[in-house]
């Protein structure tokens, strides 16, 4: 009987390092890591779909996350915060918008960065902003549009 709940043991143990090992290398080779940076803001008239969490992209590669969203009181626009990595410095006239992944992917910001010779500082913001397309409201002219032909 000894002899059985020795090999038990043995079992569960290797069955708990092959589980730890398939945790950890999820882990890294996905994009739950922190990445460490500065602090951007930028207003958007619409964030349909962003949120906390959510990744900042330049060129289709995460380089940060969302922070925050919430309604400036002033001009009742989204205002966003969101990290960008310390390696990458934007130009003054970068450009962010609300795109998909895909036709049901989730949203993320996405960063365009231009050709100013300035780089905006940890703190800054980008006031160059597009926001989500809204596909039924481009259905809707579409169809419209077809009523009047």
């Amino acid at each position: 009987m000894e002899k059985g709940r020795t090999f038990e043991t043995i079992v569960g143990f290797f069955v708990l390092l092959v589980a730890l090992f398939f945790f950890y290398f999820v882990y890294s080779r996905s994009n739950w890591a922190n990445i460490n940076g500065y602090v951007l803001s930028a207003k958007f008239d619409r964030a349909d779909g962003l949120g906390e969490g959510i990744d900042v992209k330049i060129s289709g590669v995460r380089v940060g996350k969302i922070l925050n969203i919430k309604v400036d009181p002033d001009t009742f626009l989204a205002r966003v915060e969101f990290s960008v990595s310390n390696d990458i410095k934007l130009p003054k006239d970068t450009s962010a918008s609300v795109q998909s992944d895909g036709l049901f992917g989730g949203k993320y910001l996405s960063l365009n960065p231009g050709g100013a010779e300035e780089n905006i500082g940890a703190g800054g913001e980008i006031e160059n902003t597009v926001g989500p397309t809204n596909l039924e409201s481009i259905i809707g002219k579409f169809m419209l549009s077809k009523d009047k032909d």
